[in-house]
């Protein structure tokens, strides 16, 4: 399991569930957009966040 990455628009965490998406800690589905920013899919809301490297290269 890959070490969570850091929402800093929200203040929480989101959990990698594959290379690109995971969950936040309320619940929200978020999609990687590049290494320091994701999409919320339910809001459409584009968030920065720490380093979520994309694991499938691997």
């Amino acid at each position: 399991m890959s070490k969570p990455i850091f929402d800093l628009e929200d203040g929480d965490f989101i959990f990698s569930t594959s290379g690109n998406l995971g969950f936040d800690s309320d619940g929200n589905m978020m999609m990687r957009m590049s290494d320091n920013m994701a999409m919320d899919m339910d809001s459409g809301d584009i968030h920065f966040t720490s380093s979520w490297d994309n694991d499938e290269d691997d």
